[in-house]
C-alpha cells in the first residue's frame, strides 16, 4: 500500500466507521463503472458518508493529500461521468437519501442528493403535486446525478430540463467549504451560478442538497400513438405539430427495431409493422386537451400517419409510456451490448439526420435502434454490437463519433442530457474552438485550481485537441479517450 493511500485511510478512519470505507476488491467492484459499462476501472477507495459534515471532512482530507475525488450517485449515468481512476477516492452519496422539507405553499421540496428522482413525486402525490423531469431511469437515478448531468426526460419538451426545475443547491468546494447557490425566490442576485453548476458533471463541486420546484398535477393527460410507414414522415410530423403552436407535454419517437424490442418486453400494444411511432402526450385542462387531441390527430393524419390511436384510459396511457421508458433494457434483451448515443439537433433536421444514421448503419454493418425525445431534437441512437468480437467496440465508437459530428454539422450539440463524461470528450474538440475551451478551463481552475474534482472528464486539454487535429481526425475516427488526459 502506498504511503499517500495509507495516510488517507488513517484520516478517513477519524471520520467514518470502517464499514463505510471500502478498499477490498470485492467491495470496490460495484463502483468500477456507471451505466457506460464498456469502460471499467477500480477506484483506489470508496467512502459512503451519511451527512454534509462527513463529506466536508472527507474532501478536506483529499485536498490536503492532493488526492482526486469523484462523486457518484446511483451510477445510472451513460457517459462515463462517474468512471473512477485507480488513484482516486470515489464518494458514494447514496446514504444521503432523505427528503428534508416539502413546502407546499411555495411548491418546493428540499432533498439530499441520493434521493431517487421518482421518490420526490411519490412523496408529494397526495398533495396533488409532482416533480416534472422524468428520465427513463427515474425509478433508480438520483437527484444529485440529475443536477450534475442536467437530465431531461420524456416531458422535458414542455416542462424543461433539470436546470429549469431547481431553485437552490448546496455544494461543497474542493476546500471543503459549504456554499448555497440560488435561492427559494424566482431569481437571485449575482452571476447565475445555479445554471453553471447544473450540468457541470462533478468538475466544480460536490452537490449535497437540492431544492426542486414542484408543479400541480395537470387536470388531465392524454396520449396519442401514431404509426408511420416511413421514419422521415414521423420526423416531419414532429415539425408540423410544433409549428402549429402546440407544445405537447411529451413527444417521443421510436423506430422499427425499438418498437419490436419494447413490444416483446412490455406488450404495450405497439404496431410491429410500423417503421416509426410517435407518442404525443397533451396535458392541462380537460377542455383544452380535448381540443388539442383533435388538432394533433388531424396534423398526424395530414403528415402521413397510417394509424392513430388515443389511449382509452389512464392504464393504457401508462402502458404506452411504459414501453417507451423500457426501450433501453428491451434492446439489451436482443443484443449482447449496445452503445447509447446522445446528441441534439434542430427539429427541422430530424428527417435528414435519421436518414444519414440509417446509411451509416449500413456502412458500419451495425444495427441501430432509434429512441429519442423528438420534440426537442434529443437523439438517442442505440448502436447494437458484440464486445466479444475483436474490434467491434472500436468500430462502434467510431460510428458513434460520426453521429455526433452529424449533430454538430446540423447546428446541434454532442449531448442533450447524458453529459460528456469521458465518452464524448474528443468530440468536444469538434464542437468548440480553442478559445472556448480555454474559457472552460478557466472556470474549472477558478473552482478547482489543482484539478482534483473528477479529473479527465468533460473538457479536453488544448494539447489533446491539437493532437487530434495533427492526426487529421475527421468523421468521428477518434482514438479511445485516455483517462490521464489532464
Amino acid at each position: 500500500m502506498n504511503k499517500k493511500k495509507q495516510q488517507l485511510i488513517t484520516s478517513l478512519q477519524l471520520i467514518l466507521d470502517d464499514n463505510y470505507i471500502l478498499e477490498k476488491e470485492e467491495d470496490l467492484r460495484p463502483y468500477e463503472c456507471d451505466g457506460l459499462s464498456a469502460y471499467r476501472q477500480l477506484p483506489m477507495l470508496v467512502v459512503l458518508p451519511a451527512n454534509i459534515d462527513e463529506v466536508q471532512s472527507i474532501i478536506r482530507a483529499c485536498q490536503q493529500l492532493q488526492i482526486a475525488v469523484i462523486a457518484r450517485g446511483a451510477g445510472t449515468g451513460l457517459s462515463g461521468g462517474a468512471l473512477p481512476s485507480d488513484d482516486c477516492l470515489l464518494i458514494g452519496l447514496s446514504r444521503l437519501n432523505k427528503i428534508l422539507h416539502i413546502d407546499k405553499n411555495n411548491l418546493l421540496a428540499t432533498v439530499q442528493p441520493g434521493v431517487r428522482n421518482l421518490a420526490i413525486s411519490e412523496a408529494v402525490t397526495d398533495m396533488g403535486l409532482y416533480y416534472a423531469p422524468d428520465p427513463s431511469s427515474q425509478i433508480a437515478c438520483s437527484i444529485g446525478g440529475n443536477v450534475a448531468e442536467n437530465s431531461g426526460g420524456v416531458h422535458c419538451l414542455k416542462y424543461g430540463l433539470t436546470v429549469h426545475n431547481i431553485a437552490q443547491l448546496k455544494i461543497i468546494t474542493i476546500e471543503g467549504e459549504l456554499l448555497t447557490i440560488g435561492s427559494f425566490a424566482y431569481d437571485s442576485p449575482g452571476y447565475d451560478l445555479l445554471a453553471l453548476m447544473t450540468g457541470s458533471e462533478g468538475l466544480l463541486g460536490i452537490i449535497v442538497e437540492v431544492t426542486v420546484r414542484l408543479l400541480p398535477k395537470p387536470e388531465t393527460a392524454k396520449v396519442i400513438l401514431a404509426s408511420f410507414a416511413e421514419i422521415e414522415k414521423a420526423g416531419e410530423a414532429v415539425n408540423n405539430i410544433i409549428s402549429a403552436g402546440i407544445i405537447p407535454a411529451g413527444l417521443e419517437m421510436m423506430d422499427t427495431l425499438a418498437i419490436q424490442a419494447a413490444e416483446d418486453f412490455v406488450h404495450a400494444g405497439y404496431p410491429l409493422d410500423a417503421s416509426a411511432i410517435l407518442l404525443c402526450e397533451l396535458d392541462g385542462a380537460a377542455v383544452e386537451v380535448d381540443d388539442q387531441i383533435k388538432s394533433v390527430a388531424q396534423l398526424l393524419k395530414s403528415s402521413g400517419a397510417t394509424e392513430i390511436r388515443t389511449a382509452g384510459d389512464e392504464e393504457e396511457r401508462q402502458l404506452f409510456w411504459k414501453g417507451r421508458k423500457a426501450a433501453f433494457p428491451a434492446i439489451g434483451r436482443i443484443s449482447p451490448d449496445y452503445y447509447c448515443m446522445d446528441g441534439t439537433i434542430p427539429r427541422k433536421a430530424l428527417a435528414s439526420i435519421l436518414s444519414q444514421i440509417s446509411q451509416l448503419s449500413i456502412e458500419y454493418d451495425l444495427p441501430v435502434a432509434n429512441v429519442f425525445h423528438a420534440g426537442d431534437g434529443n437523439l438517442h441512437p442505440l448502436i447494437l454490437y458484440d464486445a466479444n468480437i475483436n474490434g467491434e467496440l472500436e468500430k462502434t465508437e467510431e460510428f458513434g463519433g460520426r453521429i455526433l459530428e452529424l449533430c454538430v454539422e446540423a447546428g446541434g450539440s454532442i449531448t442533450g442530457e447524458h453529459g460528456v463524461g469521458m465518452e464524448k470528450i474528443d468530440q468536444m474538440c469538434v464542437q468548440f474552438k480553442p478559445l472556448e475551451l480555454q474559457q472552460f478551463h478557466a472556470i474549472k481552475t477558478a473552482f478547482d485550481p489543482d484539478g482534483l474534482l473528477n479529473p479527465g472528464k468533460a473538457v479536453p486539454t488544448l494539447h489533446r485537441c491539437a493532437e487530434l487535429g495533427a492526426m487529421h481526425v475527421h468523421h468521428g475516427q477518434l482514438p479511445h479517450p485516455e483517462l490521464d488526459r489532464f
